[in-house]
């Protein structure tokens, strides 16, 4: 009888190769997640390139097609459909004044956006919401702006707000020269090299 209890004892643990397949997989499991993780931070990496050549784009052609940056556009309010007002022409003295994270509508660097979706450029509601004005969110959860000599870039910028350090250092590897105070991406304007655990408002030299 003790025998027998002693055998039903012995089937009911796990052998080693049970455990070493149930390792396996959890390895194999948590081998999927970090890949998948990378790809995920891969590809809004790619999306803020993208977004920078797209914005820097819209704002050319709406130049070539008006004489005129937009936001600093003095007619544009009588160039779309949609709602307008006077209050949403610019000054047309050739810069898009404003901070690139400004919050008032008549900010020229806010009424930027609102003629890029007038003009069709990009996507967007063209009426007297705040909407129509918004920035647009970029893919780590900062807005994108547009301002001028931020940081010591020179001329407009392309404005990538709230990107993490670590992220920061491979745009700065991918597309410039590694330091957050010089070349055409810049970050910062003394630390010349970027926290990994910070958050950053990365400049792109349009």
């Amino acid at each position: 009888m003790e025998m027998q209890n002693l055998r039903k004892y012995r089937q009911s643990g796990f052998t080693l190769v049970e455990i070493a397949i149930v390792l396996v997989i959890i390895g194999l499991l948590i081998g999927g997640v970090l890949k998948g993780r990378e790809l995920i931070t891969n590809a809004k990496i790619k999306r803020v390139e993208s977004d920078f050549s797209g914005v820097s784009a819209a704002i050319y052609a709406y130049q070539d097609r008006y004489g005129v940056q937009p936001g600093d556009d003095p007619a544009a309010s009588t160039r779309f459909a949609g709602t307008w007002g006077a209050t949403d022409d610019g000054d047309g003295d050739g810069e898009i004044e404003g901070g690139w994270d400004a919050t008032t509508n008549n900010s020229e660097s806010r009424m930027m956006w609102k003629h890029l979706r007038g003009a069709g450029l990009i996507a967007g509601p063209v009426d007297n919401t705040n909407q129509s004005y918004q920035q647009p969110t970029n893919s780590f959860g900062g807005i994108v702006g547009i301002d001028s000599n931020l940081y010591s870039l020179t001329g407009q910028n392309i404005v990538f707000g709230d990107i993490p350090g670590d992220i920061a250092q491979i745009l700065e590897a991918r597309g410039d020269d590694g330091d957050p105070t010089t070349g055409s991406i810049q970050g910062h304007d003394t630390d010349t090299s970027y926290a990994l655990d910070t958050l950053y408002d990365v400049g792109f030299r349009q």
